[in-house]
């Protein structure tokens, strides 16, 4: 990092928390504006908000370091960028009209006040698992690899370069963050968009240019890296019967591939739980003024997310060709352990192209870029966590609080949960990947929330008790599976080398976690269905305009106005960049 560096980097964080203050000093103590900006974000805003909110350390070291290994395998998440567009023809109309704060409230409103508190929950264990503790701990990667050499000595402890990096993120981020609630994050996030897009572009650029070009790329990797599917079929199997039958039974196990069985039935559940039905997410749809900005929002966002192919899978797979051509020793160093491509170091493929192929200047606007990604990202978890706890748990216990305490109550919550957050992070240090552990701990949670919510859209039969049955009996599934993981992860004495092969906890602990995922959905989805069949229906009052067999006339030429031939034409053209994808990193 050379002193031009460093200025670059010290204006970006001038123009940040130059915009983050003119926001805040624009805002208003009420938990209209704290929690939903005032419901007044245009459609870029909410855009540009959902993307980076999304696009955060998960992809930088997470992404970057599975492209690293696994070529343009794990692209299929980032192409499931049709997810949003679900959410903004299906799921925005509803969200619009029952004009809530949260996504539990929305569940209140469709089933009963029980489910609301109880998703809370669920989606708060969610965020302390995945997103505080996963931005918290590539927060300290990047700083590792930037920054090896630098130490903290506080007398008791000393910190270095990673612990230090995690603060300083969770810091930074913390201040505007209480202060501005998400107008200040989403005006914010829009700001970091622009400087992440930019610098990763310019990774990508100037890496194929260290490397020789694309067609260097192509030869070093070899077609496999290049191929979505062939890296997602173990070695020496058909590829039709791969994922379900190996030597004459049941493939249950993991074997470190990404079977098609699940990406095409997993993946899909994971996607459209966390695009139309998180808060993380939605709740910038929820601060759109109506149904035509949060539509368009959803749209835009939906252009952007296709962009993490080509700024983080593929630098990951520069960085690996870097190493193995011989033109980078010094990344080979990192990369490979004992002679051999380490998953763990991998992480850091992202950083490692910033580090040593990035000239001065140009690198130092790519580190804004990485800590505008790891910024973003824990700040929307950290204003849609406290909005959570605040809006759906501690008002319904102090009805009778003013809208300026509860604004206070989000604020401290927020601390709350970045404290548990770093408690949580060796467990990630112990997991295979970053982004393994991402889906991982996603695929046991997100079924059940992905059945109550779709279901209860789609069929209006569904009532309260099969709502409950589907989260109580699914979290508790997915939990179950976590805890049977989590010493086997942490090394925890006895548990250096797993269970006894063949028992029951062997068993669970090895099954592959898209197939573990996908028994919950079927679970939940059965038992919602055979719980709400066998109680009462619902009551019709209450559920009118929450689902399509209750949408009124009114309510169609409402949502029919907010649209025209540019969001239709948009939409599709998405879809066909998403199938021509496809088609390239095929074959």
């Amino acid at each position: 990092m050379a002193s031009f560096d460093w200025y670059m980097i010290g204006g970006y964080f001038l123009l940040l928390f130059g915009l983050a203050w003119w926001v805040i000093l624009k805002g208003k103590s009420t938990t209209d504006d704290y929690f939903l900006a005032g419901r007044n974000l245009g459609w870029f805003i909410v855009g540009a908000s959902i993307f980076a909110s999304n696009i955060g350390s998960e992809h930088l070291v997470g992404l970057a370091g599975s492209g690293c290994t696994d070529g343009v395998a794990m692209a299929h998440y980032e192409l499931h960028a049709w997810c949003l567009l679900v959410l903004g023809w299906v799921f925005v109309p509803f969200y619009a009209r029952s004009k809530v704060f949260t996504m539990p409230e929305f569940l209140e409103k469709r089933y009963n006040e029980t489910s609301r508190w109880v998703l809370s929950i669920i989606s708060l264990v969610a965020y302390v698992l995945t997103k505080v503790a996963v931005g918290i701990f590539a927060g300290g990667i990047v700083f590792r690899t930037l920054l090896p050499d630098l130490q903290l000595d506080l007398g008791f402890v000393v910190m270095d370069s990673f612990w230090i990096g995690s603060f300083l993120v969770i810091i930074l981020t913390g201040i505007y963050t209480i202060l501005g609630g998400l107008r200040a994050v989403a005006y914010t996030e829009a700001l970091q968009t622009v400087v992440l897009v930019l610098g990763s572009i310019l990774v990508t650029f100037f890496g194929l240019k260290a490397l020789g070009g694309w067609s260097e790329l192509r030869q070093v990797c070899g077609s496999e890296m290049f191929n979505l599917w062939k890296p997602l079929v173990p070695e020496g199997m058909e590829g039709t019967w791969a994922p379900v039958k190996e030597s004459g039974r049941i493939a249950w196990y993991f074997n470190g591939n990404y079977p098609w069985l699940g990406m095409l039935f997993c993946a899909p559940i994971i996607g459209l739980w966390y695009w139309c039905t998180d808060q993380y997410i939605v709740q910038r749809a929820l601060g759109a003024p109506n149904e035509k900005e949060a539509r368009r929002g959803s749209i835009c966002a939906a252009f952007l997310k296709l962009l993490p192919v080509f700024i983080f899978i593929i630098p990951g797979m520069i960085c690996f060709a870097l190493a193995k051509s011989g033109k980078a020793d010094e990344i080979a160093n990192v990369l490979y352990v004992s002679g051999e491509l380490s998953s763990e170091q991998s992480q850091a493929a992202f950083p490692l192209l910033v580090k040593h192929v990035l000239p001065v200047g140009i690198r130092g606007i790519v580190v804004a870029g990485l800590l505008a990604a790891l910024m973003s990202s824990l700040s929307g978890v950290f204003n849609a966590s406290s909005t959570l706890f605040t809006m759906d748990l501690y008002s319904k216990f102090r009805p009778e609080s003013s809208q300026q305490h509860l604004v206070w109550v989000g604020r401290l919550a927020t601390g709350v949960m970045v404290i548990i957050g770093l408690l949580w992070v060796p467990v990630i240090q112990g997991a295979r990947g970053l982004y393994d552990y991402l889906q991982g701990v996603q695929g046991y949670l997100a079924p059940p929330i992905f059945v109550v919510f779709f279901l209860g859209v789609f069929m209006k039969r569904i009532n309260g008790a099969g709502c409950m049955a589907a989260l109580i009996v699914g979290f508790l599934l997915g939990i179950f599976r976590l805890a049977v993981d989590t010493p086997v992860q942490l090394g925890m004495a006895g548990f250096e080398n797993g269970y006894t092969e063949g028992t029951f906890l062997w068993v669970i602990n090895n099954m592959y976690f898209q197939y573990y995922s996908l028994i919950i959905f079927v679970v939940c989805a059965l038992l919602s269905i055979a719980v709400s069949y066998l109680t009462p229906a619902p009551d019709g009052r209450q559920i009118s305009g929450l689902t399509f067999a209750t949408i009124t006339d009114e309510h169609r030429r409402e949502s029919r106005s907010s649209w025209d031939w540019r969001d239709v034409s948009l939409s599709i053209l998405l879809v066909l960049i998403i199938i021509s994808a496809y088609l390239y990193f095929t074959g």
